[in-house]
């Protein structure tokens, strides 16, 4: 029973800690999944399975019931002078009630107005892919901001920590008479300095914590750690953005509609048939209510429309030309903003050299200076000078390294890998 309390309480605290790490893929995927916008693509498929029932309809018989009752001034007689022969005119009054089904057999384009309502859906589910898709920039934005607090917030806590310990060796230095009391005060206001820029960087943290919580409708606490990403760009990757699709899928929806342009004036055959109840029935020459029905095929075929269709057609072709148009332009557009971005990864890469080159330098001085503070041969706030300026070489360092990761996952993002 022991041993299972204490696998348990293993399992626990593994789940808790594993909450509190956060991926950028993670956050690409939280989006999707909960941002708003997102609940649209439920919304498509209820209105689509609502309108293709509509359509699959009109496969099925519909029936009409009528009525009519009407007064004429003048009814057939039959000319007829024989008084041996008496034939009834129909009553000037007249009545009846009729119920007919029609059915359609062959026509209709049911099929082809399925498919165009499918596509319909297809690019609207596209459309919400690509509005979703615009968020990634700014949740790269976000997620490095925030990883950029973390890494200052481990800086400023080692600079902290290495000043403590000199404090020490300091006081140490007090009681045996080779250092001024007065000395320490210096470094003990470089380590309040510190805790304000500690206060900082968390308050902007948090900050950017609550920004991106509600971004993507997931907790993200100050606990929460930030995983920094192996990125890697291409430059032989083609281009995958979704706009891509969402322009083949609005070529596609136009190809289906010209189909149902051609379909929509084809023939039509319906059966048909018509029960009634009125006076007369279908004998004018008998002037009582009489049942009756007739059943038939017909036939409908448009065979001329003034050309409104071959204009519908020629209207469907210049918005095809014009999604050509800009599906070309975008790729320019984006082919652009990917060597611009290029070249800024290159730039920051540079700087991440030079950065690391300066640290080496900066801790060689600091070490030198160390050694000179323990002999007497500089003041403290020379030291804590020299320290501070390795401090602002890592820090730069920590963020070009973020800003590079940035960039890369903006060159990704650009061109949609």
């Amino acid at each position: 029973m022991k041993r299972l309390i204490f696998l348990s309480f293993i399992f626990i605290s593994f789940g808790a800690f594993a909450q509190n790490e956060l991926t950028l893929e993670q956050c690409y995927e939280l989006v999707n999944t909960n941002y708003p916008l997102a609940k649209q693509n439920d919304i498509f498929s209820k209105k689509n399975k609502l309108d293709a029932s509509v359509i699959q309809k009109s496969k099925l018989p519909t029936l009409e019931l009528a009525g009519q009752a009407t007064y004429q001034s003048e009814v057939t007689h039959v000319p007829i002078d024989n008084p041996a022969i008496s034939i009834a005119p129909p009553n000037k009054d007249q009545y009846k009630t009729t119920l007919s089904v029609n059915q359609l057999i062959y026509g209709g384009a049911v099929n082809t107005r399925l498919e165009v309502q499918n596509n319909e859906l297809k690019t609207q589910q596209k459309q919400l892919e690509v509005s979703l898709y615009q968020l990634k920039k700014q949740v790269n934005q976000l997620y490095f901001s925030i990883l950029l607090m973390q890494e200052k917030g481990k800086l400023l806590e080692a600079n902290k920590n290495m000043l403590a310990a000199k404090l020490k060796e300091l006081k140490a230095g007090i009681e045996f008479g080779v250092i001024k009391s007065s000395a320490i005060n210096v470094l003990k206001v470089e380590v309040l300095k510190i805790d304000q820029r500690i206060v900082e960087v968390n308050q902007n943290k948090k900050s950017l914590m609550i920004t991106l919580s509600q971004l993507i409708g997931s907790d993200v606490s100050a606990t929460t750690i930030l995983k920094n990403p192996a990125i890697t760009t291409k430059l032989d990757e083609e281009i995958t953005r979704p706009e891509l699709a969402l322009f083949q899928l609005q070529k596609q929806q136009i190809e289906t509609s010209e189909q149902l342009l051609t379909k929509k004036n084809g023939p039509k055959l319906f059966g048909f048939a018509t029960g009634g109840y009125g006076n007369p029935g279908l004998n004018m020459l008998d002037n009582t209510f009489q049942p009756y029905y007739y059943v038939g095929l017909k036939f409908n075929w448009n065979l001329f429309d003034w050309n409104i269709t071959q204009k519908q057609r020629m209207s469907l072709a210049v918005n095809k030309e014009m999604i050509d148009n800009q599906q070309e332009l975008f790729k320019l557009n984006t082919n652009i903003e990917l060597t611009r971005q290029q070249a800024e990864i290159d730039k920051i890469a540079e700087l991440v050299n030079s950065d690391k080159t300066i640290i080496e330098l900066r801790k060689k001085i600091v070490a030198s200076s160390d050694s000179e503070l323990k002999n007497g041969a500089i003041t403290p706030s020379a030291y804590t000078t020299e320290l501070t300026h390795l401090f602002e070489a890592e820090n730069n360092l920590k963020t070009h390294e973020i800003q590079l990761l940035l960039a890369k996952a903006n060159y990704k993002t650009i061109k949609g890998n």
